[in-house]
């Protein structure tokens, strides 16, 4: 004789369907459905822009929100009841009527070089790397001047099987990702920050429900990790002076000292022949504020000439 099924509510969560994206999709399910017992999480994938464009650089083609308007939409419109995004896609400003409900806890958000076994010193002078990010690139060109690097997208499998096919000397991925997808003994070296200072918001989850939705933000409260939670509340505070996108190549990462947070910013031409970078440090408990100042400091620097550069040359590597 069958029971009734004793969960009494149920979410739709959306996703994008990438097999990292389903992890943290699935992930955030089983952490749901822990804490809250009788509710039922059901996943439903959409597609977005991002996704399907992908034989063209990022920077041609828009910024962040290509991998989050869909989602957005749909939230919207009431056809989900969360979304899933990875922190480093979601572009400052949100829409209006959606904000984040929970962050949980931070993977580390260092990037990683795939290489076989030669870590980036050790390359031959004309390696050629993949990579479609502008920030990595710009600050592999600073570091590493003689390198050729080539555009480089998709998922993770796809990414690694170009590397295994001999397309390139080593590529270049979050090491958040690789981690989730139980893929970091692929990893020959994790980059340290003062050669590649992460993205704004690399390695964190953000879950995002209506404004205003009391029921669902009550269910989302237990994955809130406030630490990590603080930490990408600065860098978006940073991210918001600096407008970043995709077309812009900017960095930045906080850390948190018992209730000090100490926050680094970078923005570099795309030649990345310049770098313009500072660190800000005060308390935790004005961690956009502090954002928001360093970026005003970087701009101060030089970064705002720099941004004005790109915005009208246009964004995209230099040929």
């Amino acid at each position: 004789m069958e029971t009734a099924n004793p969960r009494s509510e149920t979410l739709i969560l959306g996703t994008r369907g990438s097999a990292l994206a389903l992890w943290q999709a699935n992930w955030v399910r089983s952490a749901l459905e822990e804490h809250w017992p009788h509710l039922r999480v059901d996943i439903q994938v959409i597609k977005t822009t991002g996704d399907k464009i992908q034989n063209v650089p990022l920077a041609e083609v828009g910024g962040k929100g290509l991998f989050t308007k869909e989602i957005d939409e749909a939230l919207l419109a009431r056809r989900i009841d969360i979304a899933v995004h990875s922190m480093k896609d979601v572009p400052f400003q949100l829409p209006n009527g959606i904000e984040f409900g929970a962050i949980p806890e931070r993977e580390d958000p260092r990037d990683a070089l795939i290489s076989g076994g030669r870590k980036l010193g050790d390359l031959p002078p004309a390696a050629v790397i993949g990579t479609s990010s502008l920030r990595r690139q710009v600050q592999l060109r600073h570091w590493y001047p003689s390198i050729r690097i080539l555009p480089l997208r998709g998922n993770v499998d796809t990414r690694l099987k170009k590397l295994a096919d001999g397309e390139f000397d080593g590529i270049v991925l979050a090491l958040a990702g690789l981690k989730r997808l139980q893929r970091e003994n692929a990893v020959t070296q994790i980059l340290d920050e003062n050669v590649m200072l992460p993205a704004v918001g690399q390695g964190a989850l953000g879950i995002a429900c209506r404004c205003k939705d009391e029921r669902i933000q009550n269910f989302l409260k237990p994955l809130n990790h406030l630490p990590s939670s603080v930490a990408v509340t600065a860098e978006r505070g940073l991210l918001g002076v600096l407008e970043g996108s995709c077309k812009v190549p900017i960095a930045g990462h906080a850390t948190l000292d018992g209730n000090q947070i100490t926050l680094r910013g970078l923005v570099a031409n795309l030649s990345g022949t310049t770098l313009v970078s500072d660190s800000i440090r005060g308390e935790s408990s004005a961690a956009l504020e502090l954002g928001i100042q360093l970026g005003r400091q970087l701009v101060e620097r030089g970064a705002g000439r720099i941004l004005a550069e790109i915005s009208q040359s246009g964004s995209g590597s230099p040929r």
